[in-house]
């Protein structure tokens, strides 16, 4: 039997372990008995030689990356089917969708939603979502990757005869050097040919994902609630969706009876996108717009005041050290954003920044309203959907938030 590896932590460094936190810092380790490779299995244990857990290790600030609170084993098929069902629990619980899912009726689809959320869901590394008959694996560490087809047979237990297929979109999330010598595909399908695109329902509307040549896994969950939440808003209102991506909250208001939209990203592909969604749920009573142009161009560019408004960037830092670029862009677009509502109009403003924080995100916020000299009210404070947990004990996988204003 091969000898595992273990990490001894410094005194008192067990205690964010036993207070369920999953990441284990380079800066808390006493010691390492063994030569781990990046991905391979590790038992942390305190100065004491008590085990805490186990987990996967890697070479970097976050030395381990805990999947168990004590002696379960990690790398067995069924240690992946608990957590996933698991998992799909707390999402029958959330998602009135899934609420009285039959999955054992292989004609009905799943919809859209996600089945694992990394630390949320104690799979630290490992996000799944599905979409429609099929599950999209994406592996931001290497241990999870090392794993990925023992995962894709526990999600075939899990979901059942609805799974039509497992994809593995992995590449562009994992640590460079190693994804470079990976590529993205197919780790199981019921089908010769199996499809690249489906069309799901999210609150009503319908929406074509592309999984294998979207970006992250093919559409942005996170926003299920706010779109939903958008929709009290936009009844006979002009309104703005920038960075629109496919289309999401654009069909949304649509649906809801905005009298017109405009929707704005940098990539044609995504306008491209968009235009089929907004198509898959035609008719409208409304006109729809799309711009193939970057953001903060447009809104200076337009002289157009919008009653409704959704700023949605992509993340301006994934490190400490960009927080600052970070914070003047987020205080330069939304200082645009401002100037081009409508008075009594409203904002939907987000930063899915992890480094920029709520309490920092809100300041900045205020910041650009205090540059354009506009009243503002915060109606609501806004966040993932729920199908994105947040364990209790790691707080740093509360990414997205978002403020509903009312621009006077």
């Amino acid at each position: 039997m091969t000898t595992p590896i273990q990490v001894i932590l410094r005194p008192g460094k067990e205690i964010p372990i036993l207070r369920f936190h999953p990441w284990v810092f380079s800066g808390a380790i006493a010691q390492i008995n063994g030569q781990p490779e990046d991905g391979d299995i590790a038992e942390v244990l305190d100065k004491k030689g008590n085990l805490l857990g186990l987990g996967h290790f890697h070479h970097g600030s976050i030395a381990v990356r805990l999947l168990s609170f004590g002696p379960a084993q990690p790398e067995t098929e069924a240690f992946w089917a608990d957590k996933l069902f698991d998992a799909l629990r707390v999402r029958r619980a959330t998602i009135s969708a899934l609420a009285h899912q039959n999955t054992s009726d292989e004609s009905v689809a799943l919809p859209a939603f996600r089945l694992v959320h990394g630390e949320g869901d104690g799979l630290s590394g490992l996000v799944v979502d599905v979409y429609g008959h099929t599950a999209v694996i994406q592996c931001h560490s290497i241990g999870m990757h090392r794993q990925r087809t023992l995962i894709a047979s526990a999600v075939k237990t899990v979901l059942g005869k609805n799974l039509l297929a497992v994809y593995d979109k992995s590449v562009e999330s994992l640590p460079p050097k190693y994804g470079e010598a990976q590529e993205n595909g197919y780790l199981w399908s019921a089908e010769k040919t199996p499809e690249s695109t489906a069309v799901v329902v999210e609150n009503g509307a319908l929406f074509r994902v592309d999984w294998v040549s979207g970006q992250k896994t093919g559409f942005f969950l996170d926003q299920r609630d706010n779109r939903r939440l958008l929709t009290e808003f936009v009844a006979a209102k002009s309104v703005l969706n920038a960075f629109c991506y496919t289309g999401g909250f654009s069909c949304q208001a649509l649906r809801a009876g905005a009298g017109l939209v405009h929707s704005v990203d940098v990539s044609p592909k995504a306008i491209a996108l968009c235009n089929e969604n907004v198509a898959l749920n035609a008719p409208y009573s409304g006109q729809h717009e799309s711009y193939a142009d970057d953001v903060l161009k447009f809104l200076k560019s337009s002289a157009r005041p919008y009653e409704v408004m959704v700023v949605d960037p992509p993340a301006y830092a994934k490190s400490l050290d960009k927080r600052h670029n970070a914070v003047q862009g987020y205080k330069r677009l939304n200082a645009e954003a401002i100037r081009r509502v409508a008075p009594g109009g409203i904002l939907f403003t987000f930063s899915c920044s992890q480094v920029v924080d709520r309490a920092l995100f809100y300041h900045t916020i205020a910041a650009a309203a205090m540059e354009v000299g506009r009243p503002v009210r915060v109606l609501h404070h806004l966040s993932q959907s729920a199908d994105h947990p947040v364990s209790l004990f790691h707080p740093e996988g509360s990414y997205l938030k978002g403020l509903v204003l009312y621009v006077s």
